[in-house]
């Protein structure tokens, strides 16, 4: 099986070849084409109660689609919702990724996509909520993101501060904590900056060049609103 991005940047889309027999799971209504001898599904990862807490507690789709090569060796496309960039990661059944809410486009089958919980401050203030995705398993992931994808690799003891609005994916077993982006609680908001993760090494981040929650905000300025309202 093989995962690769087609027009990275702005407009990527994903392109996955499938052997006779070989399946994908991904985002549902992420489809552009696919073969005819591909076979499209819907399935509840993790059963009932896991499709429930991805849509409950993280806001994605209760079910995915389950692409499969039924008639032959078949070819599926992929696009996001959202422009930006994709990437792709690679899990060999010793680490476990932690992913953004709407970053998970697709993954091979071997592929566990679960939910996790944050513990009660992470959540209340990483802006991700007190529920993340989980990627673990073996097998490709595909996630997107908003803007351009960056990679930071940490060494052992080394830390990097991340916006929050700016995380796609990190390692799982990687130490990090929410602090205030300046030293005064009110500097840290008039600054633009919020709140931000600290985080130790060793492992990867992902980080997108753009925050969809800025960006949110910026075009609801620019909207008409009715007298009496912000």
């Amino acid at each position: 099986m093989k995962f690769q991005v087609l027009y990275p940047g702005a407009f990527a889309s994903l392109e996955v070849n499938l052997s006779n027999g070989e399946s994908i799971k991904a985002e549902s209504g992420a489809m552009v084409t696919m073969s005819e001898t591909v076979d499209v599904d819907s399935q509840m990862e993790g059963g009932l109660f896991g499709g429930l807490k991805r849509k409950l507690l993280t806001g994605e789709s209760l079910f995915l689609q389950t692409l499969k090569a039924e008639r032959g060796d078949g070819k599926v496309v992929l696009a996001p919702s959202f422009p930006g960039d994709l990437t792709v990661l690679e899990l060999h059944g010793t680490k476990e990724y932690i992913i953004q809410k709407s970053g998970f486009l697709a993954a091979e089958d071997s592929v566990s996509i679960d939910t996790k919980m944050q513990n009660l401050a992470k959540g209340f203030f990483s802006g991700e909520g007190f529920f993340i995705m989980k990627a673990s398993g073996t097998g490709n992931v595909a996630v997107s993101c908003y803007g351009a994808v960056h990679k930071e690799v940490l060494s052992a003891g080394q830390t990097l501060i991340v916006d929050n609005g700016h995380l796609v994916a990190w390692d799982g077993e990687m130490d990090y904590k929410i602090e205030k982006a300046s030293k005064g609680l009110v500097s840290s908001f008039t600054s633009g900056e919020g709140l931000v993760c600290r985080f130790t090494g060793p492992g990867d981040i992902y980080i997108q060049t753009r925050n969809p929650g800025a960006f949110g905000s910026w075009v609801y300025g620019l909207m008409p609103h009715p007298s009496g309202t912000d």
